[in-house]
């Protein structure tokens, strides 16, 4: 009975030992007196409990490292580089990841120092914003060589940060600035160009319709004279007499287009040359006289301004009291 209770529990706990399980997208490294036996997948399995020992687990993931550069371009600016690279133990080379490797991510970061520095000194630092993925590619052309000897696999590399000197970036922020207001200006120059070569378009063709209207209109007030010439030779009244009805007509139209309106400063001329000259002659005339009234009105005006100034009014003389005589010189 004594056997059985101390063999019950030494049985439950040698399977307990003799099973183990390796979770997804793992791999255990099983070693018996400290040498390596085998590489055990995802799954239930059995080792041989106090002989065999799990001496590790690798994640067969992709795994990611970010490292920032600093270095300096060959425009002498100096710049931090964010890598980041992606890589994954090699399912069928979990041996040489585990024994061959102790850190992987310090070997890894020590290749893309060594890669990025030795790429970005050649290059200004446009150069480096427009190659980065040049950049990328030759860091993992480097690490895929060196890595996949210790059991290790690149997926990718990439340059996600690019990060120049503060007075760099000061500097880099006022260029693109003046760039966008130089283009801005340039657009709104384009668009006022257009504007006016557009409203100069338009005008023309305004006045073209508007010199066209206007012949428009002559040609209609020719053909209207012409038939009113046309009716009154039909009624035995000769070209000559016709137009001077027609103007006397007109004139006394616009007479009554004129008293219609409330401001009106129109000024109507006679109708025949000699009257026109005539008025003018009056026009002038009037003018002559007002001026010789003028000068007229001046003189006279100085000369009573003149006489004034000469007869000057005299003060009233103050005769004083005589002294009364004494008797003594009376007589």
């Amino acid at each position: 009975m004594l056997f059985y209770t101390i063999l019950l529990p030494l049985g439950f706990l040698l399977l307990f030992f003799t099973f183990f399980i390796v979770k997804q997208q793992s791999a255990a490294v099983v070693e018996r007196f400290g040498k390596f036996v085998s590489v055990r997948q995802s799954g239930l399995q059995l080792k041989i409990p106090i002989i065999d020992n799990v001496a590790g687990r690798l994640s067969l993931r992709i795994q990611q490292l970010d490292v920032v550069v600093e270095t300096k371009t060959k425009d002498d600016v100096f710049v931090k580089l964010k890598v980041s690279v992606q890589f994954k133990v090699i399912k069928d080379k979990v041996y040489d990841a585990f024994y061959k490797l102790d850190n992987p991510a310090d070997q890894i970061t020590s290749f893309i120092f060594d890669v990025v520095r030795a790429e970005v000194p050649k290059l200004i630092l446009d150069d480096v914003f427009i190659k980065k993925d040049d950049i990328a590619i030759a860091v993992k052309g480097e690490i895929q060589e060196a890595m996949t000897e210790y059991g290790f696999q690149i997926i990718k590399t990439l340059v996600t940060d690019i990060d120049p000197d503060a007075q760099v970036k000061e500097s880099m922020n006022r260029i693109n600035a003046s760039e966008r207001e130089k283009v801005a200006a340039q657009f709104e120059g384009d668009a006022q160009r257009i504007l006016i070569v557009e409203r100069a378009k338009a005008e023309a063709e305004s006045k073209r319709l508007q010199g066209q209207g206007i012949a428009d209109q002559r040609r209609e007030i020719a053909r209207g004279l012409e038939d009113s010439v046309k009716v009154l030779n039909g009624v035995d009244i000769n070209s000559q007499e016709a137009s001077a009805l027609i103007v006397v007509t007109q004139h006394y139209d616009t007479l009554q287009s004129v008293g219609s309106a409330s401001n009106s400063n129109l000024i109507l001329m006679p109708n025949s040359p000699q009257a026109g000259s005539e008025m003018l002659n009056n026009m002038v005339a009037s003018f002559t006289a007002s001026n010789q009234i003028g000068e007229e009105m001046k003189k006279a005006k100085k000369a009573k301004d003149t006489l004034g100034v000469g007869m000057k009014p005299k003060k009233p003389e103050v005769k004083q009291d005589e002294p009364p005589m004494d008797s003594s010189t009376a007589e």
